[in-house]
């Protein structure tokens, strides 16, 4: 179903068209935008409220800057539908976040209006401040604007962008999109210093009148440009009773304003465009404005499926039996539950309390369970520092935002020998937030690291039993961090609240009997394999299924009794090819003398696009009926290794 555009947008298929329009149409410009968001994600899903909170301000900019040659940097690109709308992709655009369709975030190869691949927050800054200095280099006359959101503004990323930007002598302008949200309410003594500026009465007061003087000022030259930046930056620090955070930056502040306004957005950005050098305009929008329900409950509204845009109501799936709970609810009961009996025990996320289900706990136990922010580095490191006063953390870090605090894990954590628990979801394929979202390569690179252990589970039981088996003390004995991975989305058991079992530490576990070949599983793709197996039995082919459990340390006496046993053997891992749990029975095969013929089934050396996971999964091999087939080609062939 094709949603028809509004009587304007239609005809706008690049920033030009837009800029050829009287300003006084912009405000039509801005509604039919929305309401052209609002129809397609209703119908075929998406990021909702952040698209909605930045129309007036992605309509301003393009009609202002004249991209692509102005170079536009968007931050995380939740935020980047209208832009994708008004930059030729308006008639692809019920594709997005589709298979094969185009991508939910900004992507180079998709258009050279996207000037840099974003997904992780916090990137805009330091790319943009690239592309000025390579601009000011080549002696190119080019505008560069980094718009960025105040959620995004926690990371350590772009306060480092920031220092440098202020020490550049670029022209460069930083919109701070100022919402107060990121997918959750924003936290920190940032989002108090914002709020501080957007409620001063008085200092709003004062604004325009500064603004004015300045402009006065500015037709003078630059011994008057001096003086008015020295007035402006006494009554901004007067009044707001404390010097500017960005003016002590040597970035020119400016707001803030009202991020609705168009008119005022227009004007206000032409005028930025003829002050040189790094500067800061403050834009306060509402997220998910224009549409009421979204504004009341912004965090609900942030991507919330397929709805009635009528109604409002969100479609559900109707069952006709209890299912299954999604990984991340497993996660936030039973540490809730855990934490109950034991005071020990506290958690910690990244900005995602939703999205990790910790906020089932944050709401019982609010001293215990702690948001930090846009800033996983520093998740890592609180965690470290809680562990070396006995405490139980649990690390809640999605897969692919934990290569972000990478050197933390090591520095921080590993190398003190300090028990951490890091819980990381979406592992695997993350669907259709695509390649930027993927959480394909912690098998990978925490394997190689000293004093981790890596454990996967198969089902919501494992989940449960291995978060138990942790936060006990005897773990503590170990000296070693742990790695929990576990998948978006649904598990496999229902009646999933069993009594608590430890689990043994790098032991597996044999799940089928066969005689023909042996697959070796770890984590929830190991449903597929038992799908599979079930498959193969009705056609006479008996496999041995072994889920494996721990990637590090590997159950060595269950590998040997295999290796002795079989001279077939898969693995299969919902993880990168090179260095996972593939390569690591490949290295016990090999430093134990074994011959056995080896096929790894895993996700291959390569970038994979976005789409739902089942067709992830196919694109590279791992469904059910590709197991089979495997199989049965093994089974066939006398080739060695694959």
């Amino acid at each position: 179903m094709l949603i028809e555009a509004g009587e304007l947008l239609k005809k706008i298929n690049s920033p030009a068209d837009l800029r050829a329009l009287p300003q006084t149409e912009l405000y039509q410009v801005c509604q039919e935008l929305r309401q052209f968001i609002i129809d397609n994600v209703s119908i075929y899903g998406g990021h909702f409220g952040a698209n909605l909170g930045v129309v007036e301000l992605t309509v301003a900019v393009h009609y202002v800057f004249n991209t692509p040659y102005d170079l536009l940097v968007w931050d995380v690109g939740h935020q980047a539908y209208g832009h994708k709308i008004l930059t030729g992709r308006r008639d692809v655009f019920h594709t997005n976040r589709s298979y094969k369709g185009i991508s939910g975030f900004p992507k180079r190869k998709e258009s050279p209006y996207d000037t840099f691949g974003v997904g992780h927050s916090s990137t805009s800054i330091s790319a943009a401040l690239g592309m000025a200095i390579a601009s000011k280099l080549k002696g190119e006359e080019r505008q560069h604007v980094a718009i960025i959101g105040d959620g995004a503004m926690t990371a350590g990323l772009a306060f480092e962008g920031m220092n440098h930007a202020g020490v550049s002598g670029t022209n460069l302008l930083i919109i701070l999109n100022d919402n107060c949200m990121s997918i959750d309410p924003n936290v920190g003594a940032l989002k108090d210093y914002l709020t501080d500026i957007t409620t001063s009465a008085l200092y709003n007061r004062f604004r325009n009148e500064v603004w004015k003087i300045l402009g006065k000022f500015n037709r003078f030259g630059i011994k008057f440009q001096k003086l008015a930046s020295l007035v402006e930056n006494a009554i901004k620090g007067t009044i707001l009773r404390h010097s500017n955070f960005f003016e002590s930056l040597n970035l020119r502040y400016f707001g803030p304003v009202d991020g609705h306004d168009i008119n005022h957005l227009v004007s206000v950005l032409q005028d930025l465009k003829k002050i040189p050098g790094p500067k800061l305009l403050h834009c306060v929008t509402v997220k998910g404005k224009g549409y009421a329900l979204a504004e009341k409950d912004q965090t609900k509204w942030h991507a919330p499926g397929l709805f009635d845009k009528i109604t409002g109501e969100i479609y559900k799936k109707n069952y006709d039996k209890p299912q299954p709970p999604k990984y991340q609810d497993v996660f936030g009961h039973t540490i809730l539950e855990l934490a109950r009996e034991n005071p020990k025990i506290m958690g910690i996320t990244p900005a995602m309390p939703s999205g990790s289900s910790l906020n089932v706990m944050m709401k019982e136990m609010p001293d215990r369970a702690i948001d930090v922010g846009i800033a996983e580095q520093h998740a890592v490191t609180l965690s470290a520092g809680l562990a070396t006063q006995g405490m139980t953390v649990f690390c809640n870090i999605y897969s692919t935002f934990m290569q972000r605090a990478y050197d933390q894990v090591i520095h921080d954590v590993c190398i003190q020998e300090l028990p951490v628990i890091f819980c990381l979801d979406r592992a695997g394929f993350a669907g259709a937030d695509g390649p930027t979202h993927h959480g394909n390569y912690d098998l990978a690179y925490m394997r190689c690291i000293p004093n981790m252990i890596i454990f996967a589970p198969m089902n919501e039981i494992e989940l449960r039993n291995i978060m138990y088996t942790v936060s006990l003390d005897e773990f503590k004995k170990l000296k070693s961090a742990i790695s929990i991975r576990y998948p978006r989305g649904q598990g496999v058991i229902p009646d999933w609240r069993k009594p608590f079992e430890k689990i043994p530490i790098g032991k597996g576990r044999k799940i089928r009997e066969g005689k023909d070949l042996a697959i070796l599983s770890i984590g929830h793709i190991g449903n597929y394999v038992v799908e599979a197996s079930e498959q193969l039995a009705l056609e006479g082919i008996e496999v041995a299924h072994y889920d494996m459990r721990f990637a590090k340390p590997l159950d060595e006496e269950l590998l040997h009794t295999i290796f002795q046993t079989f001279d077939k053997v898969i693995t299969i891992e919902d993880g990168c090819k090179p260095g996972g749990f593939g390569s690591a029975i490949a290295e016990f095969m090999v430093d134990n003398g074994y011959t056995s013929r080896l096929k790894r089934l895993a996700i291959p050396d390569t970038v994979i696009e976005h789409g739902e996971q089942i067709e992830l999964h196919r694109e590279v091999g791992l469904a059910p009926e590709q197991i089979v087939q495997t199989v049965k080609t093994m089974l066939e062939t006398t080739s060695v290794y694959a």
